[in-house]
Protein backbone atom coordinates (compact mmCIF):
# COMPACT_ATOMS: atom_id res chain seq x y z
CA UNK A 1 0.00 0.00 0.00
CA UNK A 2 2.90 2.38 0.66
CA UNK A 3 3.61 2.75 -3.08
CA UNK A 4 0.00 3.38 -4.07
CA UNK A 5 -0.57 5.75 -1.16
CA UNK A 6 2.60 7.74 -1.96
CA UNK A 7 1.39 8.05 -5.54
CA UNK A 8 -2.04 9.08 -4.25
CA UNK A 9 -0.51 11.87 -2.15
CA UNK A 10 1.59 12.97 -5.12
CA UNK A 11 -1.54 13.28 -7.27
CA UNK A 12 -3.38 15.16 -4.54
CA UNK A 13 -0.39 17.50 -4.18
CA UNK A 14 -0.47 18.20 -7.92
CA UNK A 15 -4.22 18.84 -7.80
CA UNK A 16 -3.92 21.23 -4.89
CA UNK A 17 -0.97 23.03 -6.44
CA UNK A 18 -3.03 23.61 -9.58
CA UNK A 19 -5.91 24.87 -7.45
CA UNK A 20 -3.57 27.25 -5.61
CA UNK A 21 -2.21 28.53 -8.92
CA UNK A 22 -5.72 29.41 -10.09
CA UNK A 23 -6.34 31.61 -7.04
CA UNK A 24 -5.07 35.14 -6.55
CA UNK A 25 -2.78 36.00 -3.65
CA UNK A 26 -2.50 32.61 -1.96
CA UNK A 27 0.48 30.29 -1.79
CA UNK A 28 -0.90 27.51 0.38
CA UNK A 29 -3.98 25.76 1.76
CA UNK A 30 -4.61 24.93 5.40
CA UNK A 31 -7.01 22.00 5.61
CA UNK A 32 -9.00 21.30 8.79
CA UNK A 33 -10.39 17.87 9.76
CA UNK A 34 -13.55 19.01 11.56
CA UNK A 35 -14.94 19.84 14.99
CA UNK A 36 -16.45 17.76 17.75
CA UNK A 37 -20.08 18.66 18.37
CA UNK A 38 -21.83 18.38 21.71
CA UNK A 39 -25.46 17.44 22.08
CA UNK A 40 -27.61 20.34 23.20
CA UNK A 41 -27.48 20.90 26.97
CA UNK A 42 -25.21 17.87 27.38
CA UNK A 43 -21.52 17.12 27.91
CA UNK A 44 -21.43 14.21 25.45
CA UNK A 45 -20.29 14.51 21.85
CA UNK A 46 -22.09 13.27 18.79
CA UNK A 47 -20.12 10.73 16.73
CA UNK A 48 -17.40 12.59 14.84
CA UNK A 49 -17.43 12.61 11.04
CA UNK A 50 -14.22 13.57 9.23
CA UNK A 51 -14.36 16.37 6.63
CA UNK A 52 -14.22 14.79 3.18
CA UNK A 53 -11.32 16.77 1.72
CA UNK A 54 -9.20 16.07 4.79
CA UNK A 55 -10.19 12.39 4.65
CA UNK A 56 -8.63 12.14 1.19
CA UNK A 57 -5.22 13.01 2.61
CA UNK A 58 -5.05 11.10 5.85
CA UNK A 59 -6.57 7.95 7.40
CA UNK A 60 -6.73 9.72 10.77
CA UNK A 61 -10.31 10.05 12.00
CA UNK A 62 -9.91 12.81 14.59
CA UNK A 63 -11.15 16.37 15.10
CA UNK A 64 -8.94 19.48 15.17
CA UNK A 65 -6.23 18.11 12.88
CA UNK A 66 -4.61 20.30 10.21
CA UNK A 67 -2.65 19.82 6.99
CA UNK A 68 -0.66 22.55 5.26
CA UNK A 69 -0.27 22.12 1.50
CA UNK A 70 2.18 24.40 -0.31
CA UNK A 71 3.62 24.12 -3.84
CA UNK A 72 6.93 22.29 -4.03
CA UNK A 73 6.89 21.24 -0.37
CA UNK A 74 6.07 18.03 1.43
CA UNK A 75 2.59 18.32 2.97
CA UNK A 76 2.81 19.14 6.66
CA UNK A 77 0.49 17.39 9.08
CA UNK A 78 -0.13 19.23 12.35
CA UNK A 79 -1.04 16.32 14.60
CA UNK A 80 -2.99 17.73 17.52
CA UNK A 81 -2.83 15.42 20.55
CA UNK A 82 -4.23 17.15 23.63
CA UNK A 83 -3.07 16.07 27.09
CA UNK A 84 -6.04 14.01 28.27
CA UNK A 85 -6.71 11.31 30.83
CA UNK A 86 -10.39 10.86 29.92
CA UNK A 87 -9.94 9.45 26.42
CA UNK A 88 -7.30 7.57 24.47
CA UNK A 89 -5.53 10.08 22.24
CA UNK A 90 -3.12 7.64 20.59
CA UNK A 91 -2.48 8.04 16.86
CA UNK A 92 -0.74 5.18 15.07
CA UNK A 93 1.61 6.88 12.63
CA UNK A 94 1.92 3.87 10.36
CA UNK A 95 4.83 4.23 7.99
CA UNK A 96 2.75 3.55 4.86
CA UNK A 97 1.10 6.96 5.23
CA UNK A 98 3.20 8.86 7.80
CA UNK A 99 6.31 8.79 5.59
CA UNK A 100 4.47 10.97 3.06
CA UNK A 101 4.14 13.87 5.52
CA UNK A 102 6.18 16.19 7.63
CA UNK A 103 4.55 15.66 11.02
CA UNK A 104 4.49 18.32 13.72
CA UNK A 105 2.88 17.26 17.01
CA UNK A 106 0.93 19.95 18.89
CA UNK A 107 -1.03 19.85 22.12
CA UNK A 108 -3.58 22.43 20.91
CA UNK A 109 -4.65 23.53 17.44
CA UNK A 110 -4.13 27.17 18.43
CA UNK A 111 -0.39 26.48 18.51
CA UNK A 112 -0.39 25.98 14.74
CA UNK A 113 0.06 29.76 14.39
CA UNK A 114 3.69 29.38 15.49
CA UNK A 115 4.43 27.11 12.52
CA UNK A 116 2.66 28.85 9.65
CA UNK A 117 3.94 31.21 6.97
CA UNK A 118 2.18 34.57 6.63
CA UNK A 119 -1.48 33.73 7.27
CA UNK A 120 -2.75 36.32 4.79
CA UNK A 121 -1.21 34.27 1.98
CA UNK A 122 -3.07 31.09 2.96
CA UNK A 123 -6.50 29.74 2.12
CA UNK A 124 -8.43 27.78 4.73
CA UNK A 125 -10.77 24.88 3.98
CA UNK A 126 -12.77 23.34 6.78
CA UNK A 127 -15.32 23.74 9.49
CA UNK A 128 -13.46 25.82 12.10
CA UNK A 129 -13.80 29.21 10.45
CA UNK A 130 -13.32 30.89 13.83
CA UNK A 131 -9.83 29.37 14.04
CA UNK A 132 -9.07 30.58 10.52
CA UNK A 133 -10.06 34.12 11.47
CA UNK A 134 -7.97 33.97 14.65
CA UNK A 135 -4.97 32.88 12.58
CA UNK A 136 -5.35 35.98 10.41
CA UNK A 137 -6.54 34.30 7.22
CA UNK A 138 -8.47 36.75 5.05
CA UNK A 139 -12.26 36.25 5.05
CA UNK A 140 -12.35 35.83 1.27
CA UNK A 141 -9.83 32.99 1.55
CA UNK A 142 -11.87 31.00 4.08
CA UNK A 143 -13.83 28.25 2.30
CA UNK A 144 -13.56 30.15 -0.95
CA UNK A 145 -16.25 28.85 -3.30
CA UNK A 146 -14.10 28.79 -6.44
CA UNK A 147 -11.41 26.78 -4.62
CA UNK A 148 -13.99 24.36 -3.21
CA UNK A 149 -15.69 23.95 -6.61
CA UNK A 150 -12.38 22.95 -8.16
CA UNK A 151 -11.59 20.40 -5.45
CA UNK A 152 -15.16 19.09 -5.32
CA UNK A 153 -15.18 18.56 -9.08
CA UNK A 154 -11.98 16.50 -9.12
CA UNK A 155 -13.01 14.40 -6.11
CA UNK A 156 -14.99 12.35 -8.65
CA UNK A 157 -11.75 11.05 -10.20
CA UNK A 158 -10.23 8.34 -8.04
CA UNK A 159 -6.58 7.41 -7.68
CA UNK A 160 -5.43 3.80 -7.62
CA UNK A 161 -5.20 3.95 -3.83
CA UNK A 162 -8.78 5.20 -3.55
CA UNK A 163 -10.08 2.48 -5.86
CA UNK A 164 -8.30 -0.19 -3.80
CA UNK A 165 -9.90 1.10 -0.58
CA UNK A 166 -13.40 1.18 -2.11
CA UNK A 167 -12.88 -2.33 -3.47
CA UNK A 168 -11.81 -3.56 -0.01
CA UNK A 169 -14.78 -1.80 1.59
CA UNK A 170 -17.05 -3.66 -0.84
CA UNK A 171 -15.57 -7.03 0.03
CA UNK A 172 -16.00 -6.40 3.74
CA UNK A 173 -19.60 -5.23 3.33
CA UNK A 174 -20.47 -8.31 1.29
CA UNK A 175 -19.54 -10.46 4.29
CA UNK A 176 -22.05 -8.47 6.31
CA UNK A 177 -24.72 -8.82 3.64
CA UNK A 178 -24.29 -12.60 3.54
CA UNK A 179 -24.69 -12.79 7.32
CA UNK A 180 -27.71 -10.48 7.22
CA UNK A 181 -29.40 -12.62 4.57
CA UNK A 182 -28.81 -15.79 6.57
CA UNK A 183 -30.23 -14.15 9.69
CA UNK A 184 -33.33 -13.07 7.77
CA UNK A 185 -33.90 -16.51 6.27
CA UNK A 186 -33.58 -17.98 9.77
CA UNK A 187 -36.33 -15.71 11.11
CA UNK A 188 -34.36 -12.77 12.47
CA UNK A 189 -36.03 -9.42 13.09
CA UNK A 190 -34.63 -6.09 11.88
CA UNK A 191 -32.52 -5.54 14.98
CA UNK A 192 -31.05 -9.04 14.87
CA UNK A 193 -30.27 -8.70 11.16
CA UNK A 194 -28.53 -5.38 11.85
CA UNK A 195 -26.41 -6.96 14.58
CA UNK A 196 -25.55 -9.90 12.33
CA UNK A 197 -24.28 -7.44 9.70
CA UNK A 198 -22.13 -5.53 12.18
CA UNK A 199 -20.70 -8.69 13.70
CA UNK A 200 -19.76 -10.18 10.32
CA UNK A 201 -18.01 -6.95 9.31
CA UNK A 202 -16.38 -6.57 12.73
CA UNK A 203 -17.50 -2.95 13.06
CA UNK A 204 -19.54 -0.84 15.44
CA UNK A 205 -22.59 1.12 14.37
CA UNK A 206 -20.61 4.38 14.58
CA UNK A 207 -18.04 2.96 12.15
CA UNK A 208 -20.64 2.40 9.41
CA UNK A 209 -20.38 4.96 6.59
CA UNK A 210 -24.12 5.64 6.98
CA UNK A 211 -26.91 4.25 9.17
CA UNK A 212 -27.81 0.77 7.97
CA UNK A 213 -31.21 0.46 6.32
CA UNK A 214 -32.67 -2.88 7.44
CA UNK A 215 -36.26 -3.07 6.25
CA UNK A 216 -38.67 -6.00 6.41
CA UNK A 217 -41.78 -6.24 4.24
CA UNK A 218 -43.72 -2.95 3.89
CA UNK A 219 -40.89 -0.97 5.52
CA UNK A 220 -38.84 -1.60 2.34
CA UNK A 221 -40.97 1.09 0.68
CA UNK A 222 -39.39 3.73 2.97
CA UNK A 223 -36.25 4.71 1.10
CA UNK A 224 -34.15 5.72 4.13
CA UNK A 225 -35.95 3.61 6.71
CA UNK A 226 -34.28 4.34 10.04
CA UNK A 227 -35.81 1.95 12.60
CA UNK A 228 -34.73 -1.57 13.59
CA UNK A 229 -37.74 -3.30 15.03
CA UNK A 230 -37.13 -5.82 17.77
CA UNK A 231 -40.54 -7.48 17.52
CA UNK A 232 -41.02 -11.10 16.63
CA UNK A 233 -42.33 -10.67 13.09
CA UNK A 234 -39.05 -11.84 11.55
CA UNK A 235 -40.24 -15.44 11.21
CA UNK A 236 -43.33 -14.31 9.29
CA UNK A 237 -41.59 -11.70 7.14
CA UNK A 238 -41.33 -12.33 3.41
CA UNK A 239 -38.92 -9.61 2.20
CA UNK A 240 -35.64 -8.11 3.40
CA UNK A 241 -34.20 -4.95 1.87
CA UNK A 242 -30.82 -4.11 3.41
CA UNK A 243 -28.78 -1.09 2.35
CA UNK A 244 -25.46 -1.19 4.22
CA UNK A 245 -21.81 -0.49 3.58
CA UNK A 246 -18.46 -0.36 5.31
CA UNK A 247 -15.46 1.94 5.42
CA UNK A 248 -11.77 1.21 4.83
CA UNK A 249 -9.23 4.00 5.49
CA UNK A 250 -12.04 6.57 5.13
CA UNK A 251 -13.40 5.15 1.84
CA UNK A 252 -16.96 3.87 1.65
CA UNK A 253 -18.92 1.09 0.05
CA UNK A 254 -22.67 1.34 -0.45
CA UNK A 255 -24.48 -1.90 -1.29
CA UNK A 256 -28.17 -2.82 -1.35
CA UNK A 257 -29.63 -6.28 -1.64
CA UNK A 258 -33.23 -7.49 -1.58
CA UNK A 259 -34.12 -11.05 -0.61
CA UNK A 260 -37.57 -12.63 -0.96
CA UNK A 261 -38.35 -15.94 0.72
CA UNK A 262 -39.64 -18.83 -1.37
CA UNK A 263 -43.02 -18.35 0.31
CA UNK A 264 -43.25 -14.83 -1.14
CA UNK A 265 -45.75 -14.38 -4.03
CA UNK A 266 -44.21 -15.41 -7.35
CA UNK A 267 -44.80 -12.02 -8.95
CA UNK A 268 -42.76 -10.26 -6.25
CA UNK A 269 -39.94 -12.74 -6.69
CA UNK A 270 -40.14 -11.94 -10.41
CA UNK A 271 -39.72 -8.26 -9.55
CA UNK A 272 -36.65 -9.00 -7.43
CA UNK A 273 -35.15 -11.06 -10.23
CA UNK A 274 -36.09 -8.44 -12.83
CA UNK A 275 -34.51 -5.55 -10.88
CA UNK A 276 -31.34 -7.56 -10.32
CA UNK A 277 -31.08 -8.29 -14.05
CA UNK A 278 -31.83 -4.65 -14.85
CA UNK A 279 -29.13 -3.45 -12.46
CA UNK A 280 -26.51 -5.61 -14.14
CA UNK A 281 -27.66 -4.47 -17.59
CA UNK A 282 -27.27 -0.84 -16.49
CA UNK A 283 -23.77 -1.53 -15.18
CA UNK A 284 -22.93 -2.94 -18.61
CA UNK A 285 -23.89 0.40 -20.19
CA UNK A 286 -21.33 2.34 -18.12
CA UNK A 287 -18.57 3.70 -20.35
CA UNK A 288 -16.35 6.73 -20.78
CA UNK A 289 -18.31 9.57 -22.35
CA UNK A 290 -21.77 8.26 -21.44
CA UNK A 291 -24.30 10.46 -19.66
CA UNK A 292 -25.45 9.51 -16.18
CA UNK A 293 -28.75 11.28 -16.89
CA UNK A 294 -29.23 8.97 -19.87
CA UNK A 295 -28.44 5.97 -17.65
CA UNK A 296 -31.26 7.11 -15.37
CA UNK A 297 -33.63 7.40 -18.34
CA UNK A 298 -32.71 3.89 -19.44
CA UNK A 299 -33.35 2.63 -15.91
CA UNK A 300 -36.85 4.11 -15.92
CA UNK A 301 -37.57 2.76 -19.39
CA UNK A 302 -36.49 -0.77 -18.47
CA UNK A 303 -38.38 -0.53 -15.19
CA UNK A 304 -41.50 0.41 -17.16
CA UNK A 305 -41.02 -2.57 -19.47
CA UNK A 306 -40.83 -4.83 -16.43
CA UNK A 307 -44.00 -3.32 -14.94
CA UNK A 308 -45.87 -3.68 -18.25
CA UNK A 309 -44.72 -7.27 -18.64
CA UNK A 310 -45.99 -8.11 -15.15
CA UNK A 311 -49.29 -6.30 -15.82
CA UNK A 312 -48.72 -3.69 -13.13
CA UNK A 313 -48.96 -1.01 -15.82
CA UNK A 314 -51.64 -1.63 -18.45
CA UNK A 315 -50.68 0.90 -21.13
CA UNK A 316 -47.65 0.72 -23.41
CA UNK A 317 -44.14 1.68 -22.37
CA UNK A 318 -44.06 4.93 -24.35
CA UNK A 319 -47.37 6.14 -22.91
CA UNK A 320 -46.36 5.13 -19.40
CA UNK A 321 -43.11 7.07 -19.72
CA UNK A 322 -44.93 10.16 -20.98
CA UNK A 323 -47.33 9.95 -18.03
CA UNK A 324 -44.45 9.69 -15.55
CA UNK A 325 -45.68 6.36 -14.20
CA UNK A 326 -42.22 4.85 -13.56
CA UNK A 327 -41.39 7.73 -11.20
CA UNK A 328 -44.20 6.47 -8.98
CA UNK A 329 -42.36 3.16 -8.72
CA UNK A 330 -38.79 4.56 -8.53
CA UNK A 331 -38.81 8.16 -7.27
CA UNK A 332 -35.07 8.35 -6.54
CA UNK A 333 -32.12 8.72 -8.88
CA UNK A 334 -30.33 5.68 -10.22
CA UNK A 335 -27.21 6.46 -8.17
CA UNK A 336 -24.59 8.90 -6.95
CA UNK A 337 -20.85 9.49 -6.76
CA UNK A 338 -19.03 7.47 -4.10
CA UNK A 339 -15.75 7.98 -2.24
CA UNK A 340 -14.84 9.34 1.17
CA UNK A 341 -18.50 10.30 1.42
CA UNK A 342 -21.31 7.93 0.54
CA UNK A 343 -23.05 10.68 -1.43
CA UNK A 344 -19.79 12.21 -2.60
CA UNK A 345 -19.57 15.86 -3.60
CA UNK A 346 -19.58 17.25 -7.12
CA UNK A 347 -22.44 15.24 -8.58
CA UNK A 348 -24.06 18.31 -10.14
CA UNK A 349 -20.87 20.10 -11.17
CA UNK A 350 -20.34 20.45 -14.92
CA UNK A 351 -16.86 21.98 -14.73
CA UNK A 352 -14.12 22.77 -12.19
CA UNK A 353 -14.99 26.47 -12.29
CA UNK A 354 -18.31 25.84 -10.56
CA UNK A 355 -20.62 25.51 -13.56
CA UNK A 356 -23.51 23.24 -12.69
CA UNK A 357 -25.66 20.66 -14.45
CA UNK A 358 -28.80 20.44 -12.31
CA UNK A 359 -31.03 17.39 -12.64
CA UNK A 360 -33.82 17.64 -15.22
CA UNK A 361 -37.17 18.76 -13.74
CA UNK A 362 -38.65 15.31 -14.35
CA UNK A 363 -35.85 13.70 -12.28
CA UNK A 364 -35.47 16.14 -9.36
CA UNK A 365 -33.80 13.64 -7.02
CA UNK A 366 -31.00 12.57 -9.36
CA UNK A 367 -27.75 13.14 -7.39
CA UNK A 368 -25.36 12.66 -10.31
CA UNK A 369 -25.60 14.44 -13.66
CA UNK A 370 -21.97 14.06 -14.71
CA UNK A 371 -20.60 12.66 -17.94
CA UNK A 372 -18.88 9.37 -17.14
CA UNK A 373 -15.11 9.72 -17.13
CA UNK A 374 -12.19 7.39 -16.56
CA UNK A 375 -11.61 6.64 -12.83
CA UNK A 376 -15.05 7.80 -11.65
CA UNK A 377 -16.76 5.62 -9.06
CA UNK A 378 -20.51 5.75 -8.52
CA UNK A 379 -23.43 3.58 -7.53
CA UNK A 380 -25.99 2.01 -9.83
CA UNK A 381 -29.15 1.28 -7.85
CA UNK A 382 -32.49 0.82 -9.61
CA UNK A 383 -35.50 0.27 -7.39
CA UNK A 384 -39.11 -0.84 -7.69
CA UNK A 385 -41.33 0.18 -4.77
CA UNK A 386 -44.93 0.22 -3.67
CA UNK A 387 -45.04 3.53 -1.76
CA UNK A 388 -48.53 4.39 -0.47
CA UNK A 389 -47.77 8.11 -0.24
CA UNK A 390 -47.05 8.22 -3.99
CA UNK A 391 -49.57 5.67 -5.20
CA UNK A 392 -52.71 6.41 -3.20
CA UNK A 393 -53.30 9.93 -4.63
CA UNK A 394 -53.28 8.38 -8.14
CA UNK A 395 -56.19 6.01 -7.54
CA UNK A 396 -58.68 8.50 -8.99
CA UNK A 397 -56.48 10.35 -11.51
CA UNK A 398 -56.46 9.80 -15.30
CA UNK A 399 -52.97 8.35 -15.26
CA UNK A 400 -53.84 6.20 -12.27
CA UNK A 401 -56.32 4.35 -14.45
CA UNK A 402 -53.33 2.80 -16.22
CA UNK A 403 -52.24 1.03 -13.02
CA UNK A 404 -53.42 -2.42 -11.98
CA UNK A 405 -54.71 -1.56 -8.53
CA UNK A 406 -55.82 -5.03 -7.52
CA UNK A 407 -52.31 -6.34 -8.10
CA UNK A 408 -50.67 -3.30 -6.49
CA UNK A 409 -52.80 -3.79 -3.38
CA UNK A 410 -51.54 -7.38 -3.13
CA UNK A 411 -47.94 -6.17 -3.29
CA UNK A 412 -48.12 -3.13 -0.99
CA UNK A 413 -47.40 -5.24 2.16
CA UNK A 414 -44.12 -6.39 0.58
CA UNK A 415 -42.60 -2.90 0.33
CA UNK A 416 -40.23 -2.92 -2.60
CA UNK A 417 -36.92 -3.85 -4.16
CA UNK A 418 -33.55 -2.15 -4.59
CA UNK A 419 -30.32 -3.63 -5.92
CA UNK A 420 -27.14 -1.52 -5.69
CA UNK A 421 -23.53 -2.01 -6.77
CA UNK A 422 -20.47 0.26 -6.83
CA UNK A 423 -19.01 0.77 -10.30
CA UNK A 424 -15.68 2.07 -11.61
CA UNK A 425 -15.43 3.65 -15.06
CA UNK A 426 -12.40 2.64 -17.14
CA UNK A 427 -11.50 3.02 -20.85
CA UNK A 428 -11.89 -0.76 -21.16
CA UNK A 429 -15.42 -0.68 -19.75
CA UNK A 430 -17.10 -0.85 -16.35
CA UNK A 431 -15.59 -2.60 -13.35
CA UNK A 432 -18.19 -3.72 -10.85
CA UNK A 433 -16.36 -3.37 -7.54
CA UNK A 434 -19.18 -5.19 -5.76
CA UNK A 435 -19.44 -8.32 -7.92
CA UNK A 436 -15.79 -8.98 -8.77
Amino acid sequence: MSTTFADHVRQLQERYETAIGLQADIDGILLHSGLEKYYFADDQCAPFRLFGHFAQWLPVDRPDQLILIRPGRKPRYFQVIPPDFWYDQTVDNAGWWADCFEITVLTDEQLVAEHLPAADTLAFIGEDEALAAELGIRPESINNSSLLNYLDYFRAYKTRHEIEQIRSANQLALEGHAAARDCFLNGGNEFEIHLAYLSACGITEAECPYPNIVALDEKASILHYQNRNRNGIGKKSQVLLIDAGSRINNYCSDITRTTAKDSCPAIFRDIVRGVDELEQQLVGKVKVGASYIELHREALSALTELAVRLDLIRCGVEQAMSLGLPQLLMPHGVGHLLGVQVHDVGGHLASPDGGTAPPPPEYPFLRNTRIMTDSMVFTVEPGFYFIPMLLDPERTTPRGKELNWSLIDQLLPLGGVRIEDNVLVTPAGPVNLTRQ
